[in-house]
């Protein structure tokens, strides 16, 4: 009994005075510390790069600056132009007149270049053609075929890139191809020693 009561006396004593919690007081720097962190802005949050989730931001792609595009090199010569010039100049060496070189590539699809000349007689047309064709064969273009009219005033010599017709002066001037090829542009195929003297055509 007097266990019980002093159990009972000592739990009645501790209600009857409680144990009070010391006070910290508070520093005044955790106080301004506390005052600015309030007063500070939260950061907005970050929004999500894609619509799905998952997705990654797109990396932001850099300007790059761009030149100026490059003129073209020049081309060089091809091998059937200087066929054509050199055949020109032959058919001239070998007294044919008014020779004409007529730049087609732009005009035909069955030949680059056509070479036109006038002959004095079927013998020296067909004599010129023979060299012209021998000539041929050293620039790597052979005769695919060679043609004639039925007088022997007109003749052809067809080496597939470069076409040369000579005439005789009336069947020229009737078949008139400068006037059928007027479009295209005229090379200029003579050398130095073959420049006509009369430029200005006063005696043509």
């Amino acid at each position: 009994m007097a266990e019980t009561r002093k159990k009972t006396a000592r739990k009645a004593a501790a209600k009857a005075s409680p144990k009070k919690k010391a006070k910290v007081a508070k520093s005044p720097a955790k106080k301004a510390t506390r005052k600015v962190a309030k007063s500070t802005p939260k950061a907005a949050p970050r929004k999500k790069a894609g619509k799905a989730a998952g997705k990654k931001a797109a990396s932001p792609v850099e300007s790059v600056p761009v030149s100026a595009p490059l003129a073209p090199a020049p081309k060089a010569e091809s091998a059937a132009r200087k066929f054509a010039l050199a055949a020109a100049q032959l058919v001239r060496d070998d007294k044919c007149t008014d020779v004409v070189l007529l730049d087609v590539r732009e005009l035909s699809q069955v030949t680059d270049y056509i070479v036109i000349g006038t002959g004095t007689s079927d013998r020296q047309m067909q004599s010129v053609l023979d060299h012209v064709e021998q000539l041929g064969k050293t620039f790597g273009y052979p005769a695919w075929k060679t043609d004639t009219d039925q007088r022997s005033t007109w003749l052809l010599l067809d080496c597939v890139d470069v076409v040369v017709h000579l005439f005789e002066p009336n069947t020229r001037a009737h078949y008139d191809l400068e006037m059928l090829w007027g479009d295209a542009p005229r090379i200029a195929w003579e050398r130095p020693d073959q420049m006509s003297r009369d430029m200005a055509g006063l005696h043509a």
